[in-house]
């Protein structure tokens, strides 16, 4: 039994999902690079006796989508997140390259440019994360729960075709 319907339906969830997932990184303008974007995909594999779909992305991708709770204030949005910030401050080259690119400057009560270099910069940032924590965007959790409401019908259809398809081959 081939299961090319129920093949298609999996598809057809994951794109969407991935989809979505994307257009909420853009549309929430999340400070998230292109690298994350980009290392969106899934695979969808149907066998006669299992079902597996399968999504990937960075590894930081989970702490932008479910959050991370900082030491000293939380965002509401983190309550239910499983992350937390301990003792261990997140990495600071990525901070310090994300001021880089974006020319982020020190600057002195009067306005004027202040002493200090991209690695200072990249412990303030570090710092501020540290204690603070990171907001949850859910830009996956959220299509991917849309979807999934909707994948049991899809698959109980497609399902159906393949069987109907299969008896007809057998008999």
């Amino acid at each position: 039994m081939r299961l090319k319907e129920t093949q298609k339906a999996l598809n057809t969830f994951g794109k969407r999902v991935i989809k979505q997932a994307r257009q909420n990184l853009t549309k929430k303008k999340k400070n998230v690079n292109k690298k994350l974007y980009d290392s969106l995909y899934y695979k969808a594999k149907v066998m006669p006796n299992r079902i597996d779909v399968f999504f990937f992305m960075e590894k930081y991708g989970i702490f932008q989508d479910k959050g991370v709770k900082g030491t000293k204030s939380n965002y509401i949005e983190n309550r239910d997140t499983p992350f937390s910030y301990r003792m261990k401050m997140p990495p600071r080259e990525p901070l310090i390259e994300w001021a880089k690119k974006r020319q982020i400057r020190l600057r002195d009560d009067k306005g004027r440019f202040a002493k200090g270099n991209y690695n200072t910069i990249g412990y303030l940032l570090q710092k501020s994360i540290f204690e603070k924590g990171i907001r949850a965007s859910m830009f996956f959790t959220k299509p991917f729960e849309n979807e999934f409401k909707k994948l049991p019908a899809d698959i109980i259809e497609q399902y159906g075709l393949d069987i109907d398809e299969f008896l007809e081959l057998t008999t």
